[in-house]
């Protein structure tokens, strides 16, 4: 789309030179191209800002003299609500119209009352059981069991021998909205995917959301229990293990071999170093650097002083 067209639908000033820039979609400012557009609308992306390809940034006037010379400043005192908007124009469509039929593997078994939209592909051996929905262009690997009434959106990759539980929703949207000035909640279309590599088992009624660009990845071996709730854009690293009722936010990044405890949860953009364990309930509320440890509670403690400070408050009470 041309991005004259973009400015114009978007409310913003017109800019020199904006008939020659054709746009493909929208991207981080870290991840974008020469043919997309991104955004800054939190001082801690200014690094990602100086280094950005992409065509185009929506950007407030006070940060604009930071924008690379190769691409161009959308000034606007919205960034994040200018983006949402932008988000809908690059929404793919709810269901393809045109496509090639299905692609099924040898000795995989379909069974009754299942829904394959187009350009689907399913390996080698393989069992898709009764009620799932899969959308166009999934694509899903050999030796993988998908168990009644699964979802899986447009777009989503499965990997080799995987198990996925009866209820789990892989691709739903991710709970993005900007607001405007008077308090309305305005959709950021989520338009990325899930990706979840080989030997990755997803427990029942999980639900594992969209990116908002690029994708939500479930790397090898990771294990997800049952009423499990997977955020836009999060990464799970190897071996990580996921017990019922944890919720991830949005851009929560964990490193390999993660245990998290039951009822346990973090709060969004933040990472999680390799082979740490959270404790049932607890909350992560920043990011964990430094590897191995356990923690527990809410503000988060490492366990064994919680222990102790649990310990010294039962004493209060008697």
């Amino acid at each position: 789309m041309n991005l004259q067209d973009i400015v114009e639908n978007l409310g913003l000033s017109d800019v020199n030179q904006l008939k020659t820039v054709n746009i493909s979609g929208l991207n981080t400012l870290a991840d974008a191209n020469q043919s997309e557009i991104s955004f800054l609308d939190n001082k801690k992306y200014l690094k990602d800002l100086e280094s950005t390809k992409a065509a185009a940034v929506l950007i407030k006037e006070e940060f604009a003299s930071l924008v690379p010379k190769s691409t161009l400043a959308l000034i606007t005192d919205e960034p994040y609500l200018k983006l949402a908007l932008a988000s809908e124009i690059f929404a793919p469509s709810l269901i393809e119209e045109y496509g090639k039929d299905p692609i099924i593997g040898e000795n995989t078994v379909i069974m009754p009352n299942v829904y394959l939209g187009k350009n689907v592909t399913i390996g080698k051996d393989s069992t898709i059981m009764a009620g799932s929905y899969i959308s166009d262009n999934v694509i899903i690997g050999s030796d993988t069991i998908v168990h009644p009434n699964v979802v899986v959106y447009r777009d989503c990759k499965i990997g080799n021998s995987c198990i996925i539980h009866a209820g789990t929703i892989i691709g739903s949207d991710g709970f993005g909205f900007a607001h405007t000035k008077k308090g309305e909640h305005v959709k950021i279309y989520q338009n990325g995917n899930v990706l979840i590599e080989d030997n990755v088992e997803i427990g029942s009624n999980t639900t594992i959301d969209r990116a908002v660009f690029g994708s939500t990845i479930i790397k090898n071996g990771v294990k997800l229990d049952n009423q499990v709730q997977i955020a836009h854009n999060c990464v799970l690293g190897e071996h990580t293990i996921i017990t019922a009722q944890v919720g991830l936010s949005g851009s929560s990044i964990l490193g390999r071999n993660v245990v998290m405890g039951g009822q346990s949860a973090t709060a969004g953009h933040l990472e999680i170093a390799p082979f740490t364990t959270i404790a049932a309930r607890g909350g992560v509320t920043k990011s964990i650097t430094e590897g191995g440890k356990t923690w527990a509670g809410f503000p988060l403690f490492e366990h064994r002083p919680w222990l102790k400070l649990q310990g010294k408050i039962a004493k209060l009470l008697k």
